[in-house]
C-alpha cells in the first residue's frame, strides 16, 4: 500500500490562506493600537457655588460609567476637591459618565456627560438647599 500525497496546490493554498489571515490580524491590531491613543480622557473638575462662583472645597465627586442601556455600571471612583474646588482624574474611558457631587450644605448634583476628547474640563455649580414644601403649613 502506497501513501497518497496531497496535490501540491493544496499545500500552497493553505500557506496563502494562513498568510492572508495573519496579515489581516496584523492590520487589525495596528489599527486598534492607533485607536487606543485617544481611548481615554483626562478630566478636570471645578466645583463652585452657584450664587457667587467661589470654590467648594472637600466636595465628593463620584464617577460611574454608564452602560449603553443607560444603567449605571458597577464600581466607580470618588474624588475630593482641593481648597480651590478642583480635582482631576486621568484614564477615563470614552463613553457616558455619570457624575455626582455631594457637599454638606448644598443640593446633591448629578448629570451624565459624554466623554469623547483626550482632555475635558467639567464645571459644576452647586445650589443651596431649598426649603421643604408641606401641605400642613
Amino acid at each position: 500500500m502506497t501513501k497518497r500525497r496531497a496535490p501540491a496546490y493544496n499545500v500552497s493554498m493553505k500557506r496563502v490562506l494562513i498568510l492572508v489571515v495573519l496579515g489581516g490580524l496584523l492590520v487589525t491590531s495596528a489599527f486598534a493600537r492607533g485607536k487606543r491613543k485617544h481611548e481615554s480622557s483626562a478630566l478636570n473638575f471645578v466645583v463652585v457655588k452657584e450664587t457667587n462662583g467661589k470654590p467648594v472645597r472637600n466636595a465628593s465627586v463620584v464617577l460611574h460609567a454608564v452602560e449603553e442601556s443607560g444603567k449605571q455600571a458597577k464600581g466607580g471612583y470618588e474624588l475630593k476637591t482641593d481648597p480651590d474646588g478642583k480635582t482631576s482624574f486621568e484614564g477615563v474611558p470614552y463613553g457616558k459618565l455619570r457624575v455626582q457631587v455631594l457637599a454638606p450644605g448644598y443640593q446633591t448634583f448629578g448629570d451624565d456627560y459624554l466623554i469623547n476628547q483626550p482632555q475635558q474640563e467639567i464645571v459644576i455649580k452647586l445650589k443651596a438647599p431649598q426649603g421643604q414644601y408641606s401641605i400642613y403649613k
